[in-house]
């Protein structure tokens, strides 16, 4: 039996404000240029107010935050379609991490990816991703993403230990995400009472200039 760990993430929606905190806690330890964000904070809502036939008022609307960034799958298709071995996924830990000296800056790996992770640096010209953090993980501490979190909505640990320590939390199935049976990826998520699942068309994404 392999004694190899696999890290990943745990997202509370019933916390998160969508401040964004984040999002740029990780843009800055990665110094990433215009346009590219490891991590990004979807706005998913929908509803309607509508007026009855007695004249009162009636609403449906709803609107919730979802942090998502790499969730270092554990059947990766990012890996698969990457034609040089560049985009893999180390055996210590189960993170995908990008081998910058192979990757030729083909894109492959970003038009697989379902949670668009994978984006190019086109001043260096290869792809780069969220590495989770890696040395600071080696150092035994948290994602920055994780520790800039004010709400505690985020953490990252070994999958079992974080199984263990959220309960109820499930399998990313939650709009505005793709199912999770794609990639299998290590990322739980206690949900939002408003959360809608995969696929549903009651809402729309309401932020797409900044994902």
């Amino acid at each position: 039996m392999s004694n190899n760990k696999q890290y990943g993430f745990h997202v509370d929606t019933s916390k998160c404000t969508g401040c964004k905190t984040c999002q740029v806690s990780c843009k800055d330890r990665s110094d990433l240029p215009v346009g590219v964000n490891f991590r990004r904070v979807y706005e998913y809502g929908g509803g309607a107010w509508n007026k009855n036939s007695d004249g009162t008022i009636t609403q449906s609307v709803f609107a919730y935050y979802t942090s998502i960034s790499c969730n270092h799958c554990s059947e990766p298709v990012c890996t698969k379609a990457c034609p040089t071995g560049a985009m893999h996924k180390r055996a210590k830990d189960g993170l995908v991490h990008v081998e910058t000296s192979l990757c030729v800056g083909c894109e492959s790996c970003a038009r697989a990816c379902p949670y668009d992770a994978p984006q190019i640096n086109r001043e260096k010209g290869y792809m780069t991703k969220c590495d989770g953090c890696v040395d600071r993980i080696e150092k035994g501490l948290k994602p920055v993403c994780v520790e800039s979190c004010p709400m505690r909505a985020l953490d990252f640990d070994e999958m079992d230990v974080l199984k263990a320590k959220y309960p109820n939390a499930s399998q990313p199935e939650v709009a505005p995400l793709p199912s999770s049976s794609i990639t299998n990826p290590n990322l739980i998520i206690t949900t939002n009472r408003l959360s809608r699942p995969t696929g549903s068309n009651e809402g729309d994404v309401l932020n797409w200039a900044e994902v």
